[in-house]
C-alpha cells in the first residue's frame, strides 16, 4: 500500500479518472437525511414523515441507509465517516441536518440549516463543504412554531430570520477531505469563530458501521476497537484492515449503532450502549452511555476547543488501510496537493469562461453535483414482506405504496436531486443531472443512465421508476434525449486524443434497446384512444394545470395533453437519432430509425387533427398550443374543450426537433429510400412536419412539430416580457394571467389558475412545488437547446422580433443566448453587486463570509429570480454549469469565425 500511496501523490485528476472505479470506492455517498424517507417507513398508513422523525433519528437505527453531517463512506455504505458538533448550548448533539417535514412547513418540507458544497473533484480526491453553526442554542422550537403559524401566502421562516447569526456569533465549520490513494482518506475540520468573543465548541468526527446485523437472524456484526488514538476494524470482510487515526483527541468514545429500545419501545435491548450514546454523554453527562471496553460499531473522536474571536482551530483525522505510526507526517502536503490539483483541473475545464464570478458559479454548481452522489438502498420485496429477524410490516402495505414494484432492488450510488429534501432518485431529474456531470465525469454520467434501464430498476412492463414515493408515477420521457446528449459529449471528449473515435456505441446501444421497451409502454398505456395523442398525468409539472392531472378529473373524461404528446414526439425523434447513429455502424438499425420517423409523423398529424375531427392542440384563435379536455359521454355532446391556459405545456412542442444532414442520410440507403417513399406517397402526412422537403443551412433537413409561422408565433409569446420572458428565464405560466387568471367552470364548480411567481399558493403535491409562474432550470435548458437546433437549420436569415414590440429582430441563436444569459444572471452579481438568487437579503449579498457561497435552488421567482424550494437542487439546477460552458464555447466559436 505504501508504494501505491507514494505513486498516487503524484497523480493528477485526469490520470485518476482514467481508472475511476478505484477512486469511486470512497466518496460523499452518505445521505444528508435518511429519516422521513419511504424506505424507513413501516407505518400502517404510509406516513413516512411521521414514522421516523428527526427527534427519533439520533436514537433509532436505520434499516436501509445512514445519514450524517459532511459525511463520506465506502461505495456500499458499510463504514461511514462524518461530523458531530456541540456548541455547549444546544439540546441536541448536531450529527445531522435539521428541517421541517412536509406538514410542518408552510410550503412543504424544508431544510433549516446553512451549508454549502464548495468544491469537489469527480474522483473524490478532494472535497470541501462549509457548515455554519450558531453559537447559541439552535432554535428548533421557534422554527417549527413560526412556520406552523404561517400560511401559503406568507414567506418561509428561515434560520437566518431567527437572529442566531446576528453580530456574527457563529462558527464556520469547513470540512475538507483529500485522498492520498484510493483507500487513504484525510479529513480536516477547520473551525473559525466569526463572533466578537471567545467561544467553546466540541468537534467530534465519527466513524460507524451501517446497521446490517439487526434485521436478520444470526447476522455477523463488524466491530470498531480502540487503541489510544487509533481505531481498528474487525469482522468486516475486505474492510478489516482499515484503521482510523485521530490527531490528539481529548478522548475516544464507543457505542453501538443500535436503537435505544428503552426510549422508543420501553424495554431493555441486547446492549446498554445505543446509537444516541454520544449525545447523552456530552450533553447529559451520562457516563454509563459509553462502552468502557473501547469497542462497538460507532466511535467518536472528541475535541473540546476554545476558539478566540476571529481565530480558528483545526481537527485532523485519517482513514486508511494498513497501520502506521506516521499518519500525519505528510498530511499537510497531501491536503495542499489535492487543493492545487483541483485548481488545475477546473482551470482546464473552464477555458473560455473569463468572468471570475461565472467561474465561481460553474465550479460550485459542479461541486454540488458531485456531493449529491449518494448510496441508495431499497429492496422493495423485502420492504413489503419484512425481515426474518423482525416483526412483519403491516399487512396494508401489500396493497399500498410501490406494491406493484416488487422486482425493484436498488443498492447503488446515484445522483440525487437534493441532498436533504430529495434524498432519493427521480428518473427525469437524473437525466438532467447527467449533462453537467458529463463535463467532469462522463463515465459516471453514462453509468447513471444505464442504471435506470437495468432489469432490477425498470419494470417488466417497460416503465422507468419515477421516485420512491410512487415508482409508478409518470415522468416526462427525457431519458433518450439525455442518452444521446451524453453520448455526444463523451464522444467529443474522446476525440481530443483520438479524432476518429466513434464514441461509446456499446453504451448507446444498450440503453437504446431498453428505451424501445419504454417507448412501447408509453404507446400502450398513455394513449387513451390509440390515436397518437398522449395523456401521461402530471408529468413532473405538478400543479401547473387546472386540475391535479395525476388524479381522476372532477369533470370525468380525460385531457389530451400538449405536453404529454409533445414529449412523445420528442421521444420518437430522440430514438430515431440514436438509431441513425447505430445504423451508421450496423445497417440493421435503419428500419428501426424509419419506424421512429414514421411514428413522429403520426404524432404530428394527430396534434393537428385529433381523430379526424379537425380539432388539434394548436389553437388557431390564440395561435398557441393548449391542452384539450375531453368530457365523458352523456355531457350533451360537447366538443373537446381547449383549455386556454398559457403555460409551459404550450412551449414544450418546441422540444420535438431534429436536424439531419444530407451527408448522414446518404450513408443510410434503406432509411433514405423509405423517407422518399413517404414524401411521395403520403404527402399530407409528410407536410405535418416543418420543412422536411426543403434544405436549410448547410444541406440540412428539419423535423419539427412547428412550421415557420407557428415557430414565430410561439416565440413571440415566449420572448414577450409581459408574458413568459422574465429577466431570469422563461416562466412556467404567462404573466398575462396575473391580471386575467384562467377560469374554467363546470357543473357549478369554478376552477382558477392565476400567475403565481413564487411559492405554491395551494396544497397540491404537499404545497412544496409550483409550476404556475416560477422559472425552472430544466425546461429552460431544453428551450435554449431547441432554439440552437432551429438556428442550425434556419441560419441567420430567420429572424424574430426582440424585444417584442420594439421592431428590432435577432437570430434564433441570439435568442438562445439571451435566454441562457438571463438564467445565468440568477447567480451572478448585478450592477449593485447583489445576486438575484439571494432575494435581496443584505447579509447573503454583502457579508464577505456569505456572499460568495452559493445555493442552487429547485426553482426561482418569476419576477425577481429569488431562489425557492429545495436549496441544494444542484441536480437539475446544476445545468447552469452547462449553460455557462456552452455560452463560453459559443462565444469562442463566434470569435474564431469572425
Amino acid at each position: 500500500m505504501a508504494n501505491r500511496s507514494n505513486k498516487s501523490d503524484l497523480l493528477g485528476e485526469q490520470q485518476r479518472m482514467a481508472a475511476p472505479e478505484l477512486w469511486y470506492r470512497w466518496g460523499p455517498y452518505l445521505s444528508d437525511r435518511q429519516w422521513g424517507t419511504v424506505r424507513e417507513d413501516y407505518s400502517a398508513d404510509g406516513s413516512a414523515w411521521g414514522y421516523l422523525t428527526h427527534d427519533h433519528a439520533r436514537s433509532r437505527a436505520y434499516r436501509w441507509g445512514e445519514d450524517g453531517l459532511a459525511g463520506i463512506c465506502d461505495i456500499q455504505q458499510r463504514l461511514c465517516l462524518g461530523l458531530a458538533l456541540w456548541n455547549h448550548h444546544d439540546p441536541i448533539l448536531k450529527e445531522r441536518l435539521f428541517g421541517l417535514t412536509n406538514t410542518e412547513a408552510n410550503h412543504g418540507e424544508d431544510v433549516k440549516e446553512l451549508y454549502y458544497y464548495l468544491d469537489a473533484l469527480p474522483s473524490h480526491a478532494y472535497l470541501k463543504m462549509l457548515y455554519k453553526y450558531p453559537q447559541q442554542a439552535f432554535p428548533y422550537d421557534r422554527l417549527v412554531g413560526e412556520n406552523a403559524r404561517r400560511g401559503f401566502d406568507d414567506p418561509e421562516f428561515e434560520l437566518i430570520d431567527t437572529g442566531v447569526f446576528d453580530d456574527d456569533r457563529y462558527f464556520d465549520v469547513l470540512v475538507e477531505y483529500a485522498k492520498s490513494s484510493e483507500d487513504d482518506l484525510l479529513m480536516q475540520v477547520t473551525v473559525s469563530n466569526r463572533g466578537p468573543d471567545e467561544a467553546s465548541i466540541t468537534v467530534m468526527p465519527q466513524a460507524w458501521f451501517r446497521n446490517t446485523w439487526s434485521w436478520f437472524k444470526d447476522s455477523d456484526k463488524p466491530v470498531l476497537i480502540g487503541d489510544g488514538h487509533v481505531v481498528g476494524v474487525e469482522n468486516a470482510d475486505d474492510l478489516s484492515d482499515v484503521h482510523v487515526y485521530a490527531d490528539s483527541p481529548d478522548e475516544v468514545l464507543f457505542t453501538e449503532n443500535q436503537t435505544n429500545t428503552p426510549r422508543h419501545f420501553g424495554y431493555e435491548g441486547e446492549t446498554p450502549y445505543y446509537k444516541d450514546a454520544f449525545h447523552r454523554y456530552l450533553i447529559n453527562s451520562d457516563t454509563a452511555a459509553i462502552n468502557p471496553d473501547k469497542r462497538g460499531t460507532k466511535a467518536g473522536f472528541v475535541h473540546r476547543l476554545n476558539v478566540q474571536a476571529g481565530g480558528e482551530a483545526v481537527v485532523r483525522l485519517r482513514l486508511r488501510r494498513g497501520s502506521t505510526s506516521r499518519s500525519f507526517v505528510n498530511f499537510k502536503k497531501v491536503m495542499q496537493s489535492r487543493r492545487d490539483e483541483a485548481n488545475v483541473f477546473y482551470s482546464g475545464l473552464q477555458q473560455g469562461i473569463d468572468d471570475p464570478e461565472a467561474r465561481r458559479v460553474h465550479r460550485q454548481a459542479l461541486a454540488g453535483m458531485i456531493w449529491s452522489k449518494q448510496f441508495y438502498y431499497y429492496d422493495v420485496e423485502e420492504w413489503l414482506d419484512g425481515d426474518n429477524g423482525q416483526p412483519p410490516p403491516p399487512a396494508s402495505r401489500h396493497q399500498g405504496r410501490n406494491a406493484q414494484w416488487r422486482h425493484l432492488n436498488n443498492a447503488d450510488v446515484i445522483s440525487m436531486p437534493d441532498t436533504w429534501e430529495y434524498p432519493w432518485y427521480a428518473a427525469w431529474d437524473l437525466a438532467f443531472h447527467c449533462l453537467p456531470l458529463a463535463q467532469v465525469d462522463p463515465h459516471f454520467a453514462k453509468q447513471q443512465l444505464k442504471l435506470m434501464t437495468r432489469e432490477w430498476y425498470m419494470h417488466p412492463n417497460g416503465q422507468l421508476p419515477a421516485y420512491e414515493w410512487n415508482f409508478g408515477d409518470v415522468n416526462p420521457p427525457v431519458h433518450a434525449w439525455a442518452t444521446w446528449r451524453i453520448f455526444e459529449i463523451d464522444r467529443e471528449q474522446r476525440r481530443t486524443s483520438k479524432p476518429d473515435d466513434p464514441g461509446d456505441l456499446l453504451f448507446l446501444e444498450s440503453v437504446f434497446h431498453k428505451l424501445m421497451l419504454n417507448f412501447t409502454w408509453w404507446v400502450n398505456r398513455k394513449d387513451t384512444e390509440g390515436r397518437n395523442i398522449f395523456q401521461g398525468g402530471f408529468l413532473g409539472l405538478d400543479n401547473i394545470g387546472v386540475f391535479d392531472r395525476s388524479a381522476p378529473l372532477p369533470t370525468g373524461g380525460y385531457i389530451n395533453q400538449s405536453d404529454g404528446t409533445s414529449w412523445m414526439a420528442m421521444y420518437a425523434l430522440n430514438l430515431m437519432r440514436i438509431a441513425i447513429e447505430l445504423a451508421l455502424h450496423n445497417p440493421v438499425y435503419e428500419d428501426i430509425a424509419t419506424k421512429f420517423f414514421e411514428h413522429f409523423l403520426h404524432i404530428a398529424e394527430a396534434m393537428t387533427n385529433i381523430g379526424g375531427k379537425h380539432i388539434g392542440l394548436w389553437d388557431e384563435q390564440d395561435q398557441f398550443y393548449y391542452d384539450v379536455l375531453n368530457l365523458p359521454d352523456g355531457n350533451g355532446g360537447h366538443d373537446p374543450v381547449p383549455m386556454r391556459l398559457r403555460s409551459l405545456v404550450g412551449l414544450i412542442p418546441l422540444f420535438a426537433i431534429e436536424v439531419l444532414e444530407d451527408t448522414c442520410i446518404d450513408q443510410l440507403p434503406g432509411f433514405k429510400t423509405r423517407l422518399d417513399w413517404v414524401l411521395k406517397h403520403k404527402p399530407k402526412l409528410a407536410a405535418q412536419v416543418s420543412r422536411w422537403q426543403e434544405h436549410g443551412k448547410g444541406e440540412t433537413r428539419l423535423l419539427s412539430l412547428l412550421r415557420g409561422h407557428r415557430i414565430k408565433k410561439t416565440l413571440e409569446r415566449m420572448l414577450d416580457e409581459n408574458e413568459f420572458l422574465s429577466g431570469f428565464g422563461v416562466r412556467g405560466v404567462s404573466k398575462y394571467h396575473e391580471q386575467s387568471p384562467y377560469v374554467f367552470e363546470h357543473a357549478g364548480q369554478r376552477y382558477e389558475v392565476p400567475y403565481t411567481p413564487g411559492e405554491s399558493s395551494n396544497g397540491l403535491f404537499g404545497g412544496n412545488s409550483n409550476w404556475r409562474g416560477p422559472i425552472w432550470m430544466p425546461i429552460n435548458y431544453l428551450l435554449v437547446e431547441s432554439l440552437r437546433r432551429f438556428h442550425r437549420y434556419f441560419g441567420d436569415d430567420f429572424r424574430i422580433e426582440y424585444p417584442v414590440g420594439s421592431g428590432q429582430t435577432i437570430t434564433i441563436n441570439d435568442a438562445a443566448d439571451v435566454l441562457a444569459r438571463r438564467l445565468c444572471a440568477i447567480f451572478l452579481p448585478d450592477h449593485n453587486g447583489e445576486r438575484p438568487v439571494f432575494g435581496g437579503h443584505a447579509k447573503f449579498n454583502h457579508d464577505p463570509h456569505f456572499k460568495n457561497h452559493l445555493l442552487f435552488y429547485e426553482y426561482f421567482h418569476g419576477d425577481t429570480g429569488r431562489g425557492i424550494g429545495a436549496s441544494h437542487q444542484t441536480g437539475w439546477t446544476g445545468l447552469v454549469a452547462t449553460l455557462l460552458k456552452d455560452l463560453a464555447d459559443t462565444s469562442s466559436a463566434d470569435a474564431r469565425a469572425t
